[in-house]
């Protein structure tokens, strides 16, 4: 990023890297105002490739579809890289288009090699057939690529592909299967999704806060029903996936030195065990 900056006048640089900063901090709490800092960003330096960057995953986080697609476009173009293609074709999803998606992702698994990206890939495409109506082949795409992973898959993209075959079992009415795997979701990354949420959910919790008692400003999370019925602790430690079912059933502080001397110094969607295909 400084070494892009450093091509603006000091004083832009200085303007344009403290809205990439505050997008960076707002793009989980709050990403419409993200996407406000990104614009402005974009509007000052749109030669610069972090700043379309910034724009295309604000825009995306707030749900500005359109705007994300013309972005990370424009970032395949200039970058040539085919990382891009997974995002691309859910913004295609989310604009109504799973034809396109699909092309998209037919397209990625002719060149994208990381297996973290295919995992993304495989995601959507099985999205985009559930856009279809096809959600059996949806169901399917999913529970082969767990069973038969291409390549080495780092723990968040193997926790979000569970999270992902769960979310699509809910949506078939499948309760206890989409709460088997989002607990084997949650048990290899706690914190990458919000299985454990999810999971809370399905099992009656609610969340009470007691907003008068100034002495108490902890929220507790009981059951709404019997205790039995409230969800376990997930255990640390290894654990093997549920059987598939049927198919038929603070961004760094990188630019508070803009002007200083180069120096060697970034911006920007099995089992707990990494599994070997």
């Amino acid at each position: 990023m400084r070494a892009e900056l450093k091509s603006l006048p000091k004083e832009l640089a200085n303007t344009v890297a403290a809205h990439l900063v505050a997008a960076g901090e707002l793009i989980e709490v709050d990403p419409e105002r993200a996407y406000a800092h990104a614009e402005a960003a974009k509007r000052r330096a749109a030669r610069l490739s972090l700043a379309r960057e910034a724009l295309a995953e604000t825009a995306y986080a707030a749900g500005h579809y359109d705007v994300a697609l013309t972005e990370f476009r424009a970032l395949r173009r200039m970058t040539g890289s085919p990382d891009y293609l997974a995002v691309l074709a859910d913004c295609e999803r989310a604009l109504g288009r799973p034809e396109a998606a699909l092309r998209l992702v037919r397209e990625g698994e002719q060149s994208v090699k990381d297996p973290a990206m295919l995992v993304e890939l495989r995601i959507v495409q099985a999205g985009a057939r559930a856009d279809s109506g096809q959600q059996a082949e949806a169901l399917r795409l999913l529970s082969n690529e767990i069973e038969s992973p291409r390549g080495v898959v780092p723990k968040p993209a193997q926790a979000r592909l569970r999270y992902a075959y769960a979310a699509l079992l809910l949506e078939q009415g499948d309760l206890d299967a989409a709460q088997d795997w989002f607990t084997a979701s949650a048990r290899i990354d706690p914190e990458g999704t919000d299985a454990l949420e999810r999971l809370d959910e399905l099992n009656g919790m609610v969340l009470i806060t007691d907003f008068e008692d100034d002495d108490e400003d902890d929220a507790e999370a009981v059951p709404s029903d019997d205790d039995e019925d409230a969800v376990e602790s997930i255990p640390e430690g290894e654990s093997e996936d549920p059987e598939p079912p049927s198919v038929d059933e603070d961004v760094a502080d990188v630019l508070s030195e803009t002007d200083a001397p180069d120096e060697p110094d970034d911006l920007s969607t099995g089992g707990p065990e990494e599994t070997e295909s």
